[in-house]
């Protein structure tokens, strides 16, 4: 799923600055960062790259440090996500989410450059292709996360967040009231030093890498 819209607007050049957030942003300034995370966005999915035991070990030393740092409840809200482009697959603890009585959630994009939607997912559950083939349940009901489980391209010492390229968890997260605890998830691998935020990006509260990194803010 696309997640981090890079430029935030189309102004023509003769406009000094753009004003997001109540900050006032340089357009140049936010075309530099554009293509700084789009050069590490290609180079970290190649990082991500892996053979396959390679990679079911990874996820599995992921499923273990969610395990040991997050303790589903009967009736908790946890939105998770559905594995692209060689995210880390929780399906498996997902169902095992759900079995302890968790309500587990997907993300659903009901519209382009819209915040997304959580609905209702369960084991077997009715599926449907969604925007861009992503599978998301169908005729599930919405509902507003406790928990969100957020798949990393990148991860900076700050916590904030180098996603597909969309911004929806961003523009999602600053909608949800209450904000829901976000903790980021991802391969050994991911960490770098600074996406150089901009007013509209939302830091994670926590991050959990394959390697044992726990990163708390």
């Amino acid at each position: 799923m696309d997640d981090e819209n890079d430029t935030r607007g189309g102004d023509a050049p003769c406009f000094a600055h753009q004003v997001i957030g109540g900050e006032s942003i340089d357009p140049q300034q936010a075309r530099d960062v554009a293509r700084f995370r789009k050069a590490e966005r290609v180079r970290l999915l190649g990082v991500r790259r892996m053979p396959s035991e390679a990679r079911q070990a990874a996820t599995e030393s992921l499923v273990e440090a969610l395990n040991t740092h997050v303790e589903p409840q009967p009736g908790q809200r946890i939105a998770v996500y559905w594995p692209i482009r060689g995210e880390p697959d929780l399906r498996g603890w997902m169902a095992s989410a759900h079995a302890r009585g968790a309500r587990v959630l997907l993300p659903v994009v009901v519209a382009r450059d819209h915040p997304l939607e959580f609905h209702l997912w369960s084991p077997g559950c009715a599926m449907k292709r969604g925007i861009w083939n992503i599978p998301v349940p169908d005729g599930a009901a919405a509902d507003t996360p406790d928990l969100v489980i957020s798949p990393l391209v990148g991860i900076d010492d700050a916590l904030y967040r180098l996603g597909n390229g969309g911004g929806y968890y961003d523009r999602t997260l600053a909608a949800l009231e209450p904000r829901p605890k976000v903790i980021g998830v991802g391969f050994s691998g991911c960490r770098i030093e600074t996406i150089f935020p901009m007013p509209w990006d939302v830091p994670m509260d926590e991050a959990l890498l394959s390697d044992g990194t726990h990163l708390l803010r």
